[in-house]
């Protein structure tokens, strides 16, 4: 422009505001705000989501970012991380303003400057959240995360002054029934309510909830809260007619609290249940009332049978995704009760079922084509030709998970490459009959394939990795616990997969053909490679600077020197995993919060 305004001169707020509304990340919200002026207040007027994983006083960092950002319509604190900051910190200044920029967060585990600094954790309270009703008043969600300090007092305070609220995450904080029934009566559009971890609550608060605003509910989440039974679920279904999703974690709820829902919620769309008590009575009563079911996960069920599957499979047409885990009294005739009635299924998730086989997997390769997704977790029973038949009829397959299917080998995998050439993602623990032979496959005719993890598969080689990086354009590769692969095989991908972001073990040569040929890469993992030294890291920086995490432990040729070239070299680096003993004090001034520790003694 050469020192010509003409973006300010020319355009009106209302354009720049609709502009910077269109940004989508936060680095460049904050670069916008730096400019002037002037685009710092519209930038501060077009931010619509705040997100504090924690800060050094919550409460106070609340109020004065609702001083800033009046548009804001969604709000997520998150206190799982314990946040550290100096006991002084705000006292030094006269004006919260001058406070705010005095703040310096810290996680768990690190230390600015003097470690001898002392630090005290702050948790947000009801009077934050006091703060956030008074200066939010347009927010429409809301998610407090573990805000253990959190009572029924701040979310009343919340709830009469946010008439907009449509989701609310209560996970793990402490409130009580009357916090939930003055929800219910102010928040008429309230959509999604999570209650996981809400200890506290009872039957009473929320029958409040649905009684108040059951009518625009749509979602629902109740875990571990041991006082919710059926009766609260009893007035769900009563209240809650345009309930599409509903999660259950419970061992109080039984078969009267689902027969509620199943026949008050015809909306219902996803079903998620981990009710040891819950029968086949209850699960037939899914199959024949909840015909919009479109996605349905059974955890840890104890005492339910084919019976209820085969409900579901001939009542449930719509069902695409299903997740059965640890469900003990499973066939393979569920399972083929599934397939043949849900033919729309492109979802579906296997873990731990031991009584399912390779017949009932058949079944789901000759009637679902259209499945996407495949997940078989410790599956002992499920064998080779189970996976010939879904590489025949799934054409569409692009995800392929396998953990612990001992008889699952070469052939398998074989199937799929040649039936499912749009496969994108595969998946591959501790199947120790896979070996070279699948994966060549694999790289021979699955050219979409980007992410490919084979871990602890010891019979995977080099020409595994050579056919990949000919055929595949990779973005993932995971290969720990392939004793047998080394650095021509990391080689291989590093000249055929310019665009690979995230790599696990290698050794120096592989190291260095990296800086070459994959720029783009952030995510390297180099723990336990004993051959890695600190002149293959010096190779690979030179490159690689878009590097954001480097994880590097157990690896005994890195010395302090090394970890300075990556701290020093790669201006993305935002984390390294590294032994605290290899850091020199330089890198750690340097450093800063980059640097994590794994504690190892010597």
């Amino acid at each position: 422009m050469r020192g010509h305004d003409w973006i300010n001169t020319c355009l009106p707020d209302e354009l720049i505001l609709e502009i910077l509304r269109r940004v989508d990340s936060k680095a460049s919200h904050d670069a916008c705000s730096l400019v002037c002026k002037r685009w710092l207040g519209l930038e501060r007027l077009s931010r619509s989501t705040l997100r504090i994983d924690a800060s050094g006083s919550p409460d106070l960092f609340v109020k004065l970012l609702a001083q800033r950002f009046v548009n804001v319509k969604a709000v997520h604190i998150d206190e799982r991380l314990s946040v550290y900051v100096p006991v002084n910190v705000g006292k030094k200044r006269g004006r919260d303003e001058n406070a705010m920029a005095s703040l310096k967060v810290h996680y768990a585990g690190e230390k600015s400057g003097s470690e001898e600094e002392v630090c005290e954790s702050f948790c947000l309270t009801d009077a934050g959240l006091t703060a956030v009703a008074e200066g939010f008043s347009k927010l429409e969600k809301l998610s407090l995360i573990w805000c253990s300090n959190v009572t029924s007092l701040g979310i009343m305070s919340l709830a009469q002054k946010c008439y907009f609220l449509k989701s609310l995450d209560l996970q793990g904080c402490y409130v009580g029934d009357q916090g939930l029934a003055v929800v219910g009566k102010c928040c008429k559009q309230l959509e999604d309510l999570n209650l996981r971890f809400c200890e506290s609550l009872t039957d009473a608060g929320l029958v409040d909830l649905a009684t108040g605003c059951g009518k625009s509910l749509k979602s629902l989440g109740v875990a571990a809260c041991a006082r919710i039974t059926d009766r609260s679920l009893e007035a769900v279904g009563s209240c809650c007619k345009s309930l599409g999703t509903l999660s259950l974690d419970s061992e109080s709820i039984r078969n009267k609290g689902i027969l509620a829902i199943a026949q008050g919620c015809p909306l219902l769309k996803v079903l998620k249940l981990q009710c040891i008590n819950v029968t086949d009575e209850a699960l037939t009563a899914v199959g024949v009332s909840c015909l919009s079911l479109e996605m349905l996960a059974l955890y840890s069920f104890q005492q339910f049978t084919d019976k209820g599957l085969r409900a579901v499979g001939k009542g449930c047409k719509k069902l695409k995704n299903l997740t059965l885990s640890d469900c003990y009294f499973l066939s393979d005739k569920g399972l083929e009760a599934i397939a043949t009635g849900c033919t729309e299924l492109t979802h579906l998730e296997v873990n731990g079922c031991h009584n399912i086989g390779t017949i009932g997997l058949e079944s789901v390769g000759k009637y679902c084509p259209r499945l996407t997704e495949l997940a078989l977790l410790y599956c002992q029973r499920i064998g080779n030709f189970a996976l010939y038949e879904v590489g025949r009829g799934c054409k569409y397959l692009q995800a392929l998970h396998l953990v612990d299917c001992s008889s699952i080998g070469d052939e398998a995998i074989c199937s799929i490459a040649y039936g499912c050439r749009n496969l994108k993602k595969l998946h591959i623990r501790r199947c120790y009959e896979v070996g070279n032979k699948g994966i060549i496959a694999v790289g021979e005719n699955c050219h979409s394939l980007t992410d490919l993890s084979l871990r602890f598969c010891d019979r995977v080689r080099d020409e595994a990795l050579i056919a990949i990086g000919q055929g595949c354009p990779l973005q993932h590769l995971n290969v720990s616990g392939c004793n047998q692969i080394g650095d021509a095989g990391i080689v291989a991908i590093a000249r055929g997969c310019p665009q690979l972001s995230y790599l696990d073990n290698l050794g120096d040569m592989a190291l260095a053909e990296l800086g070459e040929g994959c720029p783009l890469l952030k995510d390297l993992v180099l723990s336990h490679c004993h051959q890695i030294t600190d002149i293959g890291l010096s190779h690979l920086v030179k490159n690689c600077q878009m590097l954001e995490s480097c994880h590097m432990v157990y690896c005994p040729s890195i010395t302090a020197a090394g970890v300075a070239t990556v701290v020093s070299s790669c201006p993305s680096i935002k984390k390294v995993l590294v032994e605290k003993w290899k850091v020199s004090p330089r890198t750690k001034r340097r450093a800063g919060s980059v640097l994590s520790y794994l504690c190892v003694d010597l």
